[in-house]
Order: structure tokens, then sequence, then C-alpha cells
């Protein structure tokens, strides 16, 4: 089948921005470290850049149990979090620098309700939804791990 000269280079030309679309409701891979909520072990993807933290656990349709998303940010301050494209139901963590639980929020999948820190951080970890009540993990418990100095 022969494609029309018109048609190739309308391909050519938007294959790119067409590729780069499709990749954008991909999840993302980011590099994982381990962190430890007292005997529990946490597999979490790290989301350091501008970019991995706008995209996060977007379009990811299914995560690890002890998997998540820890997101991290040069300076402490309040965070907000909402779940545009983000298809599963998830909890946040909101971390103090010495892995200090500030406050953990219950978010709604593919909702533009925001969920904030209660005081400044620079990490939050994200995890399936009722990961942290489960283990009975709550303000003012510690995570550990290199990010948090142990």
């Amino acid at each position: 089948m022969k494609i029309p000269a018109t048609r190739l280079l309308a391909l050519l030309a938007f294959g790119p921005i067409a590729a780069a679309a499709l990749a954008q409701d991909a999840p993302q891979q980011l590099p994982a470290i381990q962190l430890t909520a007292g005997i529990h072990n946490i597999q979490a993807q790290v989301a350091q850049t501008p970019e991995q933290r706008a995209t996060g656990l977007m379009f990811r349709r299914t995560m690890g149990t002890n998997d998540g998303m820890l997101f991290a940010f040069e300076e402490a301050g309040v965070q907000c979090f909402w779940m545009k494209n983000t298809l599963l139901p998830l909890s946040a963590a909101f971390i103090a620098d010495d892995g200090t639980v500030v406050n953990v929020e219950d978010m709604k999948p593919q909702t533009l309700d925001s969920h904030c820190s209660k005081k400044p951080v620079r990490f939050v970890l994200e995890m399936n939804q009722g990961w942290f009540a489960k283990r009975g993990i709550k303000s003012g418990d510690k995570l550990s791990g290199t990010p948090f100095g142990r």
C-alpha cells in the first residue's frame, strides 16, 4: 500500500510530537531505594526533579504491596498533592527531614482535591491507600533510610 506524500510528511512532522504525548500517558519508572517503617520494608521510587514529581504515579494501574514513590523536594515547604490522571487510590505520608511522619492523607483517584502537609516538609511518600493505617503508622512515627540520614 502506498502512503500519499502529504500524509507521509505529516507523519514525519508530527510523529515525534505524538510519541512524546504517548510517553506522557505511560507510568514512569524511576530508580528505587529501600526505606523502613518499623519492621516494614518499602521499595520507593524516587521522584526528585520537577518533571518526575509532576508525573508521580500517574497512569499506573497496579503497584506492589510494599512499593511506593518518595517525592523529594529541594527545600521544606507546605507540600500539596492531588490525583489528576492517577488511577490508584493512594495514601500520602508527609515526612520531615529526620523521617518523622507529619501527617497521612488518603487520596481518591482522578480528583483535583488538594491534600497538604500540616507543616513544611521536604518528603512525601505515596503508597497504596491504607498501607500506613494497616501497619499502625501515624503522625509522630519515624521512617528510616538514606534520605532521612539513617
